[in-house]
């Protein structure tokens, strides 16, 4: 057993990132951030001290950057690091892969040699179910293999839980969880913090809350003649709140020094996209005008995890229901219709 208290959580302003953190801080660990603000906003700091009471230690740059990070763990006696830093917007990855692979893969490496050399043996990476690629069956399992993803996004997590996984091979006493997330929506219950896109959202939750407050017109629909009850596509939706116990309780493993490991983070079961926006205009009264257009390139018709391995070795199992999700995500745009802007 290696005990672990002080966690370096890069991307730790981001969405997944500061609902993380909280859990964190809940459970009596020291966290401490590094973000370079690419794709988050210097507000969350202080909606994250708002709601824990503690002052969060915070370094504003980028995880490719190795004489920065060395000195954060030159500082700090650090146990354990969450990756959530990177890249994630599909559709941008198809415009502009180099800059994805520079910057995943390049944040990944840097970490693992600023790790190697500062002796600090316990690493979450944050990857997705992107890396099953087109399922072939659902509900997908970690046993499956990983595919071809559809994007560049997707390949960079292929990548590097490629690296993880020959790293691991090597280095018998590194402890490393690859955790698989399917859909994250939802926000925290306090409506302080929550998904905060820049621009058009690509994922469905924004795209239905921005609706609401009358950013956006009307929400649209990527195909309805998917071979699915309702024809439109099934995902797996977890609360992001139930994505951050999930980390905590995958740290609690590592202290164990299990190696590496691998664990799908969804609900296990699937909901359409119709389902969602119905779920969402009973949970809040607010109806979402939408419209039918042509499918997306590379989107699977049903898509979500198979929780029996998180469940049994984690103790995982998600909590909170879709209607919560779509309560919280609403209150949580209510309150900041303009993001933390």
């Amino acid at each position: 057993m290696s005990e672990i208290k002080t966690v370096l959580v890069t991307g730790g302003m981001g969405y997944i990132g500061s609902h993380t953190v909280i859990a964190l801080i809940e459970q009596g660990y020291q966290p401490i951030i590094v973000d370079d603000l690419a794709n988050s906003s210097p507000e969350v700091l202080n909606r994250l001290k708002i709601i824990t009471g503690k002052d969060i230690p915070f370094f504003k740059g980028n995880v490719c950057d190795k004489a920065f990070l060395e000195k954060i763990f030159s500082s700090h006696k650090i146990d354990a690091v969450i990756h959530f830093a990177g890249f994630k917007a599909v559709g941008e990855s198809v415009e502009k892969p180099l800059e994805y692979y520079r910057n995943n893969l390049d944040s990944t490496l840097t970490l693992l040699e600023v790790m190697t050399e500062k002796g600090v043996k316990n690493i979450i990476f944050s990857s997705s179910a992107t890396v099953y690629g087109t399922p072939v069956h659902v509900p997908l399992t970690e046993e499956d293999p990983i595919g071809t993803a559809t994007n560049p996004y997707g390949t960079t997590k292929i990548m590097q839980e490629k690296i993880f996984t020959d790293y691991a091979f090597v280095h018998k006493d590194f402890n490393i969880a690859l955790l698989r997330y399917f859909n994250p929506i939802g926000a925290h219950p306090s409506g302080l913090i929550g998904e905060a896109p820049y621009g058009t959202p690509n994922n469905l939750m924004p795209y239905i809350t921005q609706v609401a407050v009358g950013k956006l017109p009307r929400l649209t629909v990527f195909g309805n003649d998917y071979p699915t009850p309702d024809g439109t596509c099934i995902r797996d939706y977890i609360h992001v709140c139930d994505l951050a116990d999930g980390h905590v309780l995958a740290l609690k493993k590592l202290a164990q020094n299990p190696g590496l490991v691998i664990y799908n983070l969804g609900t296990g079961k699937g909901t359409s996209v119709m389902e969602l926006i119905h779920a969402y205009e009973k949970a809040t009264g607010v109806k979402i005008p939408y419209v039918i257009a042509a499918r997306r390139p590379g989107d699977v018709a049903e898509n979500y995890a198979g929780t029996l391995k998180a469940e049994k070795e984690l103790g995982f199992k998600a909590k909170r229901t879709i209607f919560d999700s779509c309560a919280d995500s609403n209150r949580w745009q209510q309150k900041n219709p303009k993001g933390y802007n």
